[in-house]
């Protein structure tokens, strides 16, 4: 991680940031490690003391990799990975899609392992094509928006549903988010931890991380 990133600014993030903490919100350690994958981690923080309220453009494969699911699916691999597994890194929802932060090089590796075992979206001839809804998988090269730190606006359909709270958060690597995708597929019709979009969101106990 960036030395940059370890010294606040004048300690003003941080302020704002504890002051206003939410179950939903990132912390000061979580916006230093999310700030340590820009190029330029210090004006990453600055722009956030200025505008905590504000997304950001973060490019991946560096300090994390981004699996994009669709919201639906997204929250049944998020339940499988809280109720049957690990836990899950940080998550956010962004205009209809779950993004699930992942170990760096899950984004290559991912899609090779879906087509391996038939759940890809291309398939095989005889496969499960389909089981499996498109997953974007953004590496390096790519980049994606992040929620704000804090205080997303009601239906602004952005926001954090697993927020970073540390310097070195726990990410899944692309076995664990294969094993959440099939079983989330395989997983009987029932009724979504969601509700609806607009409802609060569950609250995962982060102890439980590995």
């Amino acid at each position: 991680m960036s030395s940059a990133c370890n010294a606040p600014l004048d300690g003003t993030l941080d302020a704002i940031l504890d002051d206003t903490l939410d179950v939903s919100d990132v912390t000061s350690d979580g916006a230093a490690w999310l700030a340590s994958a820009a190029t330029h981690p210090r004006g990453t923080l600055a722009f956030w003391q200025e505008r905590p309220e504000a997304p950001a453009v973060l490019p991946c494969g560096s300090a994390f990799d981004v699996v994009s699911a669709p919201a639906v699916f997204g929250r049944r691999m998020l339940d499988r990975m809280w109720d049957e597994g690990p836990g899950s890194g940080p998550v956010a929802e962004f205009r209809g899609r779950m993004l699930l932060f992942a170990a760096p090089g899950t984004a290559q590796r991912l899609p090779s392992l879906l087509e391996w075992e038939e759940w890809g979206a291309r398939g095989r001839a005889g496969g499960r094509t389909g089981a499996v809804p498109p997953l974007l998988c953004h590496g390096a090269g790519d980049a994606v928006t992040v929620p704000a730190p804090v205080g997303a606006p009601a239906g602004s359909g952005s926001r954090w549903l697993v927020a970073p709270d540390t310097r070195r958060p726990w990410l899944p690597g692309p076995e664990i988010l294969l094993w959440a995708a099939v079983r989330a597929a395989r997983a009987a019709v029932r009724i979504s931890i969601f509700p609806s979009a607009d409802q609060g969101a569950k609250v995962y106990d982060v102890s439980r991380r590995r």
